[in-house]
């Protein structure tokens, strides 16, 4: 992945699980951590005026991460619709990759909780940040 939006992580003890390694589930909020910095950074969104919902997540686990690493999360668009969003991570310490993973997100409408299409604003920041062609 070559990524340039990347996001550092902490572990933090209530991380671990009983072999002192981070526990699985955790790794998803790593990369939720890595996507509302990126919704804010790139799609200009505060986290009050977010408005998608995870449809899928996919994790590989390669690595475990351990107290004392400095895990650093990379995230790309590789997929931009009309309603929805794929995103790709990768999970690395020290240069090597801990984890890989794929999320897909649908924007929705907060009112009626359906979805929506994503705003021409958002979609053009990231299409811009990412050099994505627009939809034809």
């Amino acid at each position: 992945m070559s990524a340039e939006f990347t996001v550092d992580v902490p572990v933090r003890y209530r991380d671990l699980d009983p072999l002192n390694h981070v526990n699985h589930a955790v790794y998803a909020s790593y990369l939720e951590a890595a996507r509302t910095d990126y919704l804010r950074d790139v799609a200009e969104l505060h986290s009050e005026d977010i408005s998608f919902v995870i449809a899928n997540l996919e994790i590989s686990y390669e690595r475990p991460i351990r107290m004392g690493d400095e895990p650093t999360v990379a995230l790309s668009v590789s997929r931009l619709g009309e309603t929805s969003c794929t995103m790709r991570y990768e999970i690395q310490v020290d240069g090597n990759i801990a984890a890989t993973a794929e999320t897909t997100i649908v924007h929705v409408d907060p009112e009626t909780e359906r979805p929506s299409p994503i705003p021409d604003g958002i979609a053009d920041r990231i299409r811009a940040y990412e050099g994505l062609e627009a939809a034809a």
